[in-house]
Parts: C-alpha cells; sequence; structure tokens
C-alpha cells in the first residue's frame, strides 16, 4: 500500500478519534447522526465528546459541532440514545462519567436548543447505578417507547460475571422506575456462542414480527464483537430463542439500531481499525445496514441509500474485479471460489474457498475465515474499510 486516504462513504471525524454511532435519526429532511469523539487526539480518552453529522442519503456526511462535551458536572460523554416524542421534541440520554469511577456511569438528559438540532443543552442526572446487585459496568441506554411511556435498557456486567441488560420505565424520561433485567446471560456460557461477561450498548428493535436485541460482548479489559439473538419481548423481558456471533473480525463493534425515513429496521456499527495516528483521525461508521429475520437468525445486507453512491460490480464464482473508487461487489459462491478486489492504490482483499469455509485475505494475510452456508456474498470496498455479507455472517476490517 502506498498510502492512505479516506474513505468516501464511511463516515469518519475531521481530526481526532470516533467510536460509537449515537441516535441516528431521520429529521426535517435529514439524517442525523452522532458519534463518540475525542477531538484533537487519535487515541481514545475518557473525556468524550458527541460528536454530529448529517446526511440527506445515508452516503455522503457533514460533520456539525460537537453537540455535548464534557462539562463540570462530568467527565466524560459517552454513549447513549436519541428519541423523539409523540409532540416531536427530541431528548437525548447519555452516559456520564467520572474519573474516579469510569465504569459507573450515570444515566443524564440533554436536550436541542432549537429544531435544528445543531446546538444542544445538558440536563440533569436521571439515574445511576444501582447498589445492589453490585455491578461492574453500567452504562449505554438504550430508550425506546411503549406504550404510554418509555422502557430504558442500561448495559450492564455483575460481579459474579453475569451479562445484563438492566430495565426502567419512566412515563416522560426523566422519572424512572426499575423494572428488573430485561435480559442476562452468563459469561461461562460457550454454546451456540460466548456473548461476554458484560454488555455495552444494548439495542432492542422489533424486526419482521419478532423483537431482536443486539449486544456488544464485553469483558475486563477488552471488547470483542457483537452478538444478537431473535426472541419475544414479554412482559418487560427479553426471552430470546437462539443467540449468534452477528460479526467476526477486528471490526465491527458498539452497533446502534436505527429506523431509516421509510420505517425500516437498521443498524450501524463503528469499524475499530480505519485509520491511523499519522492520517489525523481514528476509526469509521460502516455504512447502514438493513435488519432482517431469516429462518430464526439475524441477518443483513446494505442498506441500499448507502451503496447508491458505489459501483456496483457482479461476478461469477471466481473472478477479480478492479476499482478506483468505492465498489460493491456481488458475488456468486461456488466450491472453487476466488474472488478478488483490487482498490489501487490499495492492496488487494480475497475471498477464497478453503474446504466448505471461506477465507477472507488481505494483503495476503488471513483475517477470517466462516462457513460458506449462503448462496452469495457481497463486498463492499471503500479505501481503507471493507465490509462483507454472506448469509448471517457479517464481517468488516480496515487497512
Amino acid at each position: 500500500m502506498t498510502e492512505r486516504s479516506r474513505p468516501q462513504i464511511h463516515l469518519t471525524a475531521a481530526d481526532g478519534w470516533l467510536n460509537d454511532p449515537l441516535g441516528l435519526t431521520w429529521h426535517d429532511g435529514a439524517y442525523h447522526l452522532f458519534f463518540q469523539h475525542v477531538p484533537g487526539s487519535t487515541e481514545w480518552a475518557p473525556g468524550c465528546h458527541w460528536g454530529h453529522a448529517v446526511s440527506t442519503d445515508l452516503a455522503h456526511w457533514r460533520e456539525l459541532p460537537v453537540a455535548l462535551a464534557p462539562d463540570d458536572e462530568d467527565d466524560g460523554v459517552w454513549s447513549g440514545s436519541l428519541v423523539v416524542g409523540p409532540d416531536g421534541a427530541a431528548t437525548v440520554l447519555y452516559t456520564a462519567v467520572h474519573e474516579a469511577d469510569l465504569d459507573q456511569g450515570e444515566i443524564r438528559l440533554a436536550h436541542p436548543v432549537d429544531d435544528s438540532w445543531v446546538e444542544w443543552r445538558k440536563g440533569g442526572t436521571v439515574l445511576a447505578a444501582p447498589e445492589s446487585p453490585a455491578t461492574a459496568i453500567f452504562r449505554d441506554p438504550f430508550v425506546l417507547r411503549e406504550d404510554d411511556g418509555w422502557r430504558m435498557l442500561v448495559g450492564g456486567a455483575l460481579e459474579d460475571g453475569t451479562a445484563v441488560a438492566f430495565s426502567y420505565t419512566s412515563p416522560d424520561l426523566a422519572a424512572w422506575t426499575p423494572a428488573g433485567v430485561a435480559a442476562e446471560r452468563s459469561g461461562a456460557l460457550q454454546q451456540p456462542v460466548w456473548t461476554g461477561t458484560g454488555w455495552e450498548c444494548p439495542q432492542l428493535i422489533e424486526v419482521d414480527g419478532a423483537h431482536v436485541l443486539v449486544v456488544s460482548a464485553w469483558a475486563p479489559g477488552a471488547i470483542h464483537h457483537a452478538a444478537a439473538a431473535v426472541g419475544d419481548w414479554v412482559d418487560g423481558r427479553f426471552l430470546a430463542r437462539a443467540w449468534q456471533q452477528l460479526t467476526l473480525g477486528p471490526g465491527y463493534y458498539a452497533p446502534s439500531v436505527f429506523r431509516d425515513r421509510e420505517g425500516r429496521a437498521s443498524i450501524v456499527f463503528w469499524i475499530r481499525d480505519v485509520g491511523s495516528p499519522g492520517d489525523g483521525w481514528q476509526g469509521a461508521i460502516s455504512v447502514p445496514h438493513l435488519l432482517g429475520v431469516q429462518d430464526g437468525r439475524v441477518v443483513t445486507r446494505p442498506h441500499p441509500d448507502a451503496t447508491a453512491a458505489a459501483h456496483r460490480v457482479e461476478v461469477g464464482a471466481a473472478a477479480e474485479a478492479t476499482t478506483d473508487g468505492p465498489t460493491l461487489v456481488e458475488a456468486a459462491v461456488g466450491i472453487a471460489s476466488d474472488l478478488r478486489v483490487v482498490e489501487a492504490p490499495y492492496a488487494e482483499v480475497r475471498i477464497r474457498a478453503a474446504g466448505a469455509d471461506l477465507v477472507v485475505e488481505l494483503d495476503g494475510v488471513e483475517r477470517t475465515r466462516f462457513p460458506r452456508d449462503a448462496e452469495r456474498l457481497q463486498v463492499l470496498v471503500d479505501g481503507p474499510a471493507v465490509e462483507l455479507w454472506h448469509g448471517a455472517t457479517l464481517f468488516a476490517c480496515g487497512r
């Protein structure tokens, strides 16, 4: 690779660190996307801000001024969500952290100054970590409308290694009542998939007549992958039918669900390893994906609006695609598959068959492998950002 540039249809911050996507919402003719951001630094730091960008097509983003920043009452503005009430008023609920104990977050409110959503004003703290049971982490509120009120899920980890999503209810977004645990799973369970000893960024959305819970698998000192389950929402509790590992590889983490302007269930991810300190920026947001449920599993596909700006290439079981810009390659999968995608001046992405598996290589180095269990795959190459879809398998990486 002779040089490194930004992706064209993946959001990156103008400068500094970017991670979790937050509160993606269609409002007044545009999508508003917020993200965790450390301005002026290519390394994560506790003093995160909420960055802000807008787009009319989910592909071309314009960065706006920072929406929320640390102040005298919090040392960092961490992940959360945005909801719009029946009256059209927007509210952000976010994790306020303090340097003395970053893992025990508080939930705090913020509201826009006007309907442009450009300037935001913080409100008070509405929730603290529970004293019992003892928690190793407490953060990342996700809020959704429920009947005539609101439901909040907050990611957590119990000290015994159980991952949990705490549950709260509210009539007005300001006063919250504990409602137990919405979902939990032991970190000791390995089958059918390990889902961490704690959950960050729990997300709940109705998809194709079922409910889907998406979590980010956390363990002390490390973040791992996104996991998901199709299940049923019954009396304030999520009953999983089956868990799956939603993402493979070192890229995706901290997904955020949303509904597009047509109301379709969608999801967007942080891609961790795009960018480098020498570039002055680090991290990218995936293109949005449409969510579906197929054969009891969560599946996704590239959102057609986001990829409309990409070149589209259809190839057979074995082929090479060469491009000079964002390209979505769609390929039939045969047992002898060997697909190469090259975007100058970048090195090649190669997907090849190895028995019943498909292997993804970047610069000749194997990055992941997974069962060949679908007839087609899609690969999006956008400069240093690579995303791949194959049935229920998702993979992303940077270079």
